[in-house]
């Protein structure tokens, strides 16, 4: 598998990457960061400094901290099975 990137990044596994929510619906999750340890259709899930938090991916935006630079994408440019969304080809959508 060819090395994550910022052109890449759609058709990528998340887990193990650093992220950042940059907006949600709730309020409370803003600015939460930490490594992405689980990932569902509808869900990621971010384990921060204390706790684990799993966040919507419809309804939030995230910032991804890659080794080449960073960039940010909107949750419902994710959404989907992670083996799904690996094998499909996408239009860039952010």
């Amino acid at each position: 598998m060819k090395p994550v990137k910022p052109s890449n990044i759609l058709n990528h596994e998340l887990v193990g990457l650093q992220a950042q929510v940059i907006s949600d619906s709730n309020p409370t999750n803003i600015s939460l960061s930490g490594k992405i340890v689980d990932e569902s259709r509808n869900t990621l899930v971010i384990q921060g400094r204390e706790k684990s938090v799993r966040i919507s991916k419809k309804d939030a935006v995230f910032r991804f901290h890659l080794p080449s630079g960073e960039v940010e994408v909107e949750g419902h440019a994710i959404i989907g099975r992670p083996q799904d969304r690996i094998k499909r080809r996408l239009k860039r959508q952010w």
